[in-house]
């Protein structure tokens, strides 16, 4: 239905791919690496500088970014603010009311565009950083089966779904129920549920809200993304939703508008998408670079 996106282990990069992917941004735009930036330990000038830099971030990256923002720390100085993770479309709105940031991440293509629009990023910074499955999932230990997509309206429980008017996750769930009719929007913000499982749909006001309802019991199953399984306790993967059942996940980056250090913003995106040790994180968790 959709283009699919080429699943790839990172981690055994080849140093000259680690060093320069030159990756495709937001815009068409390709990664270039600032004056004096080391991809391989990041010591450039920016070492002395004493900048703190404010990240909004999706939720998904709540336990792999902090890691790679500690490691940036020590190797160039910089620090960073409270670090916001929040449904990518709740980040946005927090934007368009004035909130100072640096930088963006976000989980779909189309939160970023929606910044874009609104003039908060810098397009020529926006790249295209992360890919991602999504999956459903059964609390740990539970015998509930589903082996195929349409499974679901067979169930005895709720099903965790975000909300796709904030949660990315939600869009992507909704476009892979759309595949099997039980959807009526091909976008997965634009239908309603079908009978079968209409009043079974848990709305969750961001993906991790998602796995919660799971481990606790709430509900019988739920979407999230692959790499959800690796943060939260309590819930296992049941099923892997065919690429081609929804949009590819995708997590943009760009440099705000508000930024005050838009050149050390910059770096720091391209430190996520170069330095081995972040890569190695990123993977832990269950992060892909995208191609």
């Amino acid at each position: 239905m959709f283009d699919m996106v080429s699943r790839r282990g990172f981690v055994s990069l080849s140093a000259a791919a680690a060093a320069g992917l030159g990756l495709a941004g937001c815009s068409g735009n390709k990664t270039s690496e600032p004056a004096g930036f080391d991809a391989g330990s990041a010591k450039s000038s920016s070492k002395k500088k004493t900048v703190e830099l404010q990240v909004f971030a999706a939720n998904s990256l709540e336990k792999a970014l902090p890691e790679v923002q500690e490691l940036y720390t020590e190797q160039t100085g910089t620090t960073f603010a409270d670090t916001q993770f929040k449904a990518s479309g709740d980040l946005v709105e927090q934007m368009r009311a004035g909130a100072t940031v640096d930088v963006l991440i976000t989980a779909s293509k189309g939160t970023m565009d929606d910044a874009e629009t609104a003039e908060l990023v810098d397009t020529d910074t926006c790249e295209d950083m992360f890919v991602n499955d999504l999956v459903i999932i059964r609390a740990e230990g539970s015998d509930t089966k589903v082996e195929a997509i349409a499974d679901v309206a067979n169930l005895d429980g709720k099903i965790a779904i975000g909300d796709a008017k904030t949660v990315p996750a939600g869009k992507y769930a909704n476009q892979t129920l759309a595949s099997v009719g039980l959807y009526t929007g091909t976008e997965g913000d634009d239908g309603e549920y079908a009978p079968e499982i209409a009043d079974k749909v848990a709305l969750a006001d961001k993906v991790g809200t998602a796995a919660a309802y799971v481990s606790t019991g709430d509900c019988v199953a739920g979407f999230v993304y692959s790499s959800d399984i690796f943060r939260y306790d309590g819930i296992e993967e049941a099923f892997v939703c065919p690429e081609d059942s929804h949009k590819p996940i995708v997590y943009p980056g760009a440099v705000a508008e508000s930024s005050e250090h838009a050149d050390e913003a910059k770096t720091f995106i391209d430190f996520c998408l170069t330095n081995k040790k972040a890569q190695k994180i990123w993977a832990k968790y269950g992060f892909e670079l995208s191609e």
